[in-house]
C-alpha cells in the first residue's frame, strides 16, 4: 500500500475535509549507473572547491543565488524557512472555475486525494457537486516545503489534485514563427479539407490509455534480462507500512449549516435562504449550534 505524502485537509469556505495526498503517477524509467569502462567500478561524484580542488563536506555547503556573473548572495536556512508558506498539509481552494477554462498547457502533475477516516461524506459532496457544475477548485498546496498552484478535479470516484503551471512558466506561442491567417490565405482547397476530415474520421477511436505501451523501455528491459538471466536475482522485501494517523472527523458534520455559513460569509444570503428551504429540519436549535461548533 502506498504511503501518503502528507495527511491534512481540503478546505473551501468553512468546510474542511480530511484527506491524504497520494502520488498519482508511477515512474517506470530505467535508471543507469556510470561505471569506469576499464574495471567496471562505479563513478563517484564529489563536491569539489573550484579554488582549492579539495572535497567539501556537506556541513560546509551553503545555498547561494548568483545575481551577477561570479557574484553570489548567500541564502541562510532561516531565510528559506521565513519564505515558506504557513498553511502546510492543507489544500486551500480560493475559487471555483469552469473546468474548460484551464488550458491543457497548465496541467503538470497529478496526485490523488484520498478521504480520511469518516470523511467520505464531505469528499463525495464536493466530488459530485463539481461533476454537476462542471467546475474545478483552484487554490494552493504545499508539497515538501514548496507552494504550488493546484486544481481539484473530479475523476470517477476520485478527487484529483492537479499541479498547475503558473502563467509566467509558460512560453507564449506568439514568440515563435507560426503560420497566421485562415485556410484561404494558405490556398487550402475545399477538397483538401474534405479529404483531411475523412482521414481523421477513418482514424478516429476511443481514448484507451492502456493500449499505449513504452515499447523502447520493454525492449531495453528484455536486453537487461538476457544479460542477467545467468545470475541469481535477489528481490528485497517490501517495507512494513506504519500505521497512518486517523483524522477525528465524523460523518455527522452538519454540511448544510457549514455551507449556509460559507455562503453568508461570501455574501450569498439569497442562495442561503433558498438552500435553507430544502434543508431538513433540525431537532433543536441548541443541538444544531453544538454540532456546528464541533465541526468548525
Amino acid at each position: 500500500m502506498a504511503r501518503p505524502i502528507w495527511t491534512g485537509t481540503l478546505s473551501f469556505g468553512l468546510l474542511n475535509i480530511p484527506v491524504k495526498l497520494m502520488t498519482g503517477e508511477r515512474r517506470v524509467d530505467l535508471h543507469f549507473r556510470m561505471l569506469d569502462s576499464r574495471n567496471k567500478a562505479p563513478i563517484r561524484y564529489e563536491r569539489v572547491n573550484e579554488e582549492t580542488g579539495e572535497e567539501v563536506p556537506w556541513k560546509e555547503i551553503v545555498k547561494a543565488f548568483e545575481y551577477d556573473k561570479g557574484s553570489y548572495v548567500v541564502i541562510e536556512e532561516a531565510d528559506i524557512a521565513a519564505a515558506a508558506p504557513d498553511h502546510k498539509e492543507t489544500v486551500d481552494i480560493d475559487t471555483f472555475v469552469d473546468a474548460a477554462s484551464i488550458g491543457a498547457e497548465f496541467y503538470e502533475k497529478p496526485y490523488v486525494l484520498e478521504p480520511g477516516k469518516k470523511a467520505e461524506k464531505g469528499y463525495v459532496l464536493l466530488r459530485e457537486v463539481l461533476k454537476r457544475t462542471g467546475m474545478v477548485g483552484v487554490g494552493r498546496v504545499v508539497i515538501r516545503t514548496r507552494e504550488y498552484l493546484a486544481a481539484v478535479v473530479p475523476q470517477g470516484d476520485a478527487l484529483m489534485l492537479m499541479i498547475l503551471r503558473y502563467a509566467q512558466e509558460l512560453v507564449d506561442p506568439s514568440d515563435y514563427k507560426l503560420p497566421e491567417g485562415s485556410m484561404t490565405k494558405w490556398k487550402i482547397s475545399p477538397r483538401e479539407v474534405e479529404m483531411a476530415e475523412q482521414l481523421i474520421k477513418s482514424m478516429s477511436g476511443e481514448w484507451k490509455p492502456d493500449s499505449y505501451k513504452d515499447d523502447f523501455r520493454q525492449r531495453l528491459h528484455k536486453v537487461i534480462e538476457q544479460r542477467v538471466k545467468s545470475k541469481k536475482v535477489v528481490r528485497g522485501k517490501p517495507a512494513d507500512e506504519t500505521k497512518l494517523p486517523e483524522n477525528a472527523a465524523t460523518n455527522v458534520i452538519d454540511f448544510a449549516e457549514l455551507l449556509k455559513r460559507s455562503l453568508e460569509k461570501k455574501g450569498g444570503q439569497g442562495a442561503t435562504k433558498r438552500a435553507a428551504k430544502k434543508a431538513p429540519a433540525k431537532k433543536t436549535a441548541k443541538a444544531a449550534k453544538k454540532r456546528t461548533r464541533k465541526s468548525a
